[in-house]
């Protein structure tokens, strides 16, 4: 038994409408939830009942510690408990959003202490820690506010960027232990995280770690010396529901998704949404998948696309793009760039003759390939072009690139000290432009240099009538 332990300490996640009550038993090893049925409308209540830390016992028998209303609240029920038989539980108790006791834990103490499955917290976990304190960490000790600029009308880019988190309004409720030795309970150094839960005004019910269900129990090891070992079981005791009740709320589920269902077709519809009669509608989803072949690393591609006659295509369309900088990957004897950039293309074709049978002329894609190093020296490595595939379906196509080359040891001496080289002031001169009106396009005298290739991925549909 005492090497079976539960090793999911994930969180799960519920719904309910019902009233939460949390049922804790003295002897703190078996920490039982009851959670009511989920089909009776009663509000949602996260605390029922607060558990007392010794240090809080300790503190809020005082009433000069009481900062808040809610410090004078703590005070007036710790009289009455000590009033009472006192506490009858002297290892678990609470912390609560509102505590100012939450934002003083080290944030390491918020994650659950199972033994080598540690949860280590994201930067977004991190924020959102700060953003659901920030009205306690604007409170002074004399419970006044600061009289600071609230809203920042004129706000800097900086500013968006950092206030950019995503800020649910959940209740937390933290319940924690005391795993002192009988001796020693009271220090701030002995507490442990057992469980967190989290609730909205939406009904939504988030508990870390997950109702054990039957399996083997969760395992909290003490930080010192003696690294004692605790069993943390946790378990919904919940009242089952009773058979009318479950099937009415089937139905209920039933009946939701149903009209959901009906909802979402009459959005879509039953036909499929054609073009007009002669016009030729063409869609391509595709990614520039990888670069290989190359003289020099930190790759990045743009890219623009060409319509001939009859070829038009939406305002709001792109029609050019720059692929993200990426750095090469030895494999074999070349160096590959995985870029996985995608992009989608959407033009249309309208015929001039009624007789016409075929498309003279395709869309094209012109890229060109460019590479760029930590001392900022910029260099061309290839143009290309990708010529639009005539047949729907997938295609994946792989296009050779050249780049203009300027003879002399100056020329080479310049791109590879100071970076630059020859470009070409037209990138559709890559094959003979849609532009061109003459018969021949005369390239005598220009030198060119084969380097890499450049590989694509396209998903192509075609719609006509």
């Amino acid at each position: 038994m005492a090497d079976c332990w539960n090793t999911d300490t994930g969180e799960a996640v519920y719904r309910s409408r019902d009233k939460l009550n949390f049922l804790i038993p003295p002897e703190f090893i078996m920490l039982k939830l009851c959670l009511c049925s989920a089909y009776k409308p009663h509000p949602l209540i996260l605390i029922s009942f607060y558990l007392w830390f010794q240090y809080e016992m300790e503190l809020f028998q005082s009433e000069g510690a009481c900062q808040t209303p809610l410090d004078r609240q703590y005070h007036t029920e710790v009289k009455a408990l000590n009033r009472a038989k006192g506490r009858r539980n002297h290892r678990i108790f609470t912390y609560t959003d509102h505590d100012r006791y939450t934002n003083c834990l080290p944030f390491h103490q918020l994650v659950c202490f199972v033994e080598s499955y540690i949860t280590i917290p994201t930067f977004l976990a991190e924020r959102m820690a700060s953003v659901r304190h920030r009205r306690q960490d604007r409170r002074t000790m004399d419970s006044s506010i600061p009289k600071s600029k609230i809203i920042n009308w004129e706000p800097t880019e900086e500013f968006v960027k950092n206030s950019h988190v995503v800020n649910n309004a959940m209740q937390t409720m933290h319940i924690m232990a005391d795993l002192g030795s009988p001796g020693r309970l009271g220090q701030k150094e002995n507490e442990c995280l057992l469980v967190t839960i989290r609730s909205d005004c939406s009904g939504t019910v988030v508990i870390k770690p997950d109702f054990n269900k039957g399996k083997e129990p969760y395992r909290i090891v003490t930080e010192g010396e003696k690294r004692e070992v605790w069993r943390l079981t946790v378990e919904n005791v919940s009242a089952p529901m009773k058979t009318e009740e479950k099937d009415r709320e089937q139905n209920m589920y039933k009946d939701l998704y149903v009209r959901h269902k009906e909802y979402l077709n009459s959005l879509v519809g039953h036909d499929f949404e054609m073009p007009p009669v002669g016009i030729l509608r063409y869609l391509m989803n595709g990614d520039i998948v990888s670069a290989k072949g190359f003289e020099y690393d930190n790759l990045y591609i743009h890219f623009f696309m060409e319509l001939p006659n009859n070829w038009s295509s939406l305002p709001f369309q792109s029609l050019s793009g720059v692929t993200q900088t990426c750095r090469t990957k030895t494999l074999g004897k070349e160096n590959v760039a995985f870029f996985s950039f995608p992009f989608s293309f959407e033009a249309f074709y309208m015929c001039e003759k009624e007789s016409e049978e075929s498309i003279p002329q395709w869309p094209v894609l012109y890229f060109k390939v460019l590479s760029l190093d930590s001392w900022q020296r910029y260099r061309t490595e290839g143009y290309g072009y990708l010529l639009f595939p005539a047949i729907p379906g997938k295609h994946i196509l792989t296009c050779h690139t050249w780049r203009p080359l300027q003879k002399g040891t100056v020329s080479a001496l310049r791109r590879f000290f100071i970076g630059g080289s020859p470009e070409l002031e037209d990138p559709s001169y890559v094959r003979i432009p849609g532009t061109f009106k003459g018969d021949r396009l005369s390239r005598f005298g220009f030198c060119t240099e084969t380097t890499g290739s450049v590989t694509f991925n396209l998903h192509c549909i075609q719609q006509a009538r």
